[in-house]
């Protein structure tokens, strides 16, 4: 008998079951292979949690150092009892997982979320046989929890430029409270964006307000930055700047008076490249392409998500850069960390 008062298989036992195997129709075989899948993505979240509840000795609720084994939750995690303040806990106590039921399902949503082709909710969701409207609260927890990338300033050669992603109130209520109580609902700012795309409204073209600028960064290190900043005004893009650039770099931008006026107040090598051909390489090793091609890397990266709510667009930053530093499992321990 095992610890939780299952019999265990024996390798005779295991290796009766392999012979039967053959056995086995397609449909048996499908849903075997479906069975399997389940089991092993819960015993993986399960070594998870008992591995941050064995490195995290202490009680959460009042730091005592001794406690006994006391029995297992619903989802089969096991449960200890502090022996000073005798309340219970788990290693899932003080995470943002505490309240989720289905560890192994959100276990396999990280995995998912940063995988090569991440799906969208709804597929994932089906997957998963929870709703759409689940996978998307699981994204938004992982994403709020994984926190910013942290990397020491930017040095050598530096390129830094700027993209713009469209403003999106994707799920706002603005326009249908407007139709339905003019007086109390004042008129949006701008129309929907379907109404452009008809042509009954014509957009502002070139940029605008309601194009987001966006602060990208790397340098011949492979680091990267890309941040949601107000506007491209000098001020703005001094205090960006400021915290990530090293005081020996040397910068390669388009030329923007903000860069100008950056790498005069602090005495920066400064060059100055353009996509005209002959200017987009000075000396044979200055040059933005690499910030140029994660442009669009991050274009490819947002295009199947439609335009995510504005309001949401710093995790979706912040995902995007951190797919290529941790993978799921990487990801599943910081969300286990303590809150």
């Amino acid at each position: 008998m095992s610890k939780s008062g299952k019999t265990a298989i024996t390798p005779k036992s295991f290796r009766s079951l392999l012979d039967r195997l053959p056995q086995l129709n397609a449909s048996q075989i499908e849903d075997l292979l479906t069975s399997a899948m389940e089991i092993r993505r819960t015993r993986a979240s399960l070594a998870e949690i008992e591995a941050r509840a064995e490195h995290e000795c202490k009680c959460p609720h009042c730091g005592g150092e001794h406690r006994q084994r006391w029995g297992q939750t619903r989802t089969g995690v096991q449960r200890y009892r502090c022996s000073a303040c005798l309340r219970t806990f788990s290693g899932l106590t003080g995470t943002v997982m505490c309240g989720v039921h289905r560890h192994d399902l959100f276990f396999e949503a990280i995995l998912d979320l940063f995988s090569d082709t991440p799906q969208s909710c709804r597929k994932l969701a089906r997957r998963l046989g929870k709703t759409k409207d689940t996978t998307w609260r699981w994204r938004m927890i992982v994403l709020e929890a994984v926190g910013v990338a942290s990397d020491d300033a930017f040095s050598g050669i530096v390129e830094i430029d700027e993209t713009h992603q469209r403003e999106s109130r994707k799920g706002s209520q603005e326009w249908a409270l407007h139709l339905r109580n003019p007086l109390q609902y004042p008129r949006p700012p701008r129309h929907q964006w379907y109404v452009y795309k008809s042509g009954r409204v014509k957009m502002q073209r070139g940029l605008s307000r309601w194009q987001i600028p966006l602060l990208t960064i790397t340098d011949r290190s492979g680091k990267q930055y890309l941040e949601r900043i107000k506007n491209r005004s000098i001020p703005v893009i001094d205090a960006a700047l400021s915290p990530v650039v090293a005081t020996d770099a040397i910068l390669c931008t388009d030329g923007a008076a903000a860069y100008a006026r950056f790498t005069k107040k602090n005495t920066l090598n400064h060059h100055v490249l353009s996509n005209k051909p002959g200017k987009r390489v000075a000396q044979k090793a200055f040059h933005i392409q690499n910030v140029n091609a994660l442009h669009s890397r991050y274009n490819d990266f947002m295009g199947p998500f439609k335009g995510p709510a504005s309001k949401y667009l710093g995790r979706y930053l912040r995902w995007f850069l951190l797919r290529s530093k941790m993978d799921g499992g990487a990801v599943f321990r910081r969300v286990l960390s303590p809150q």
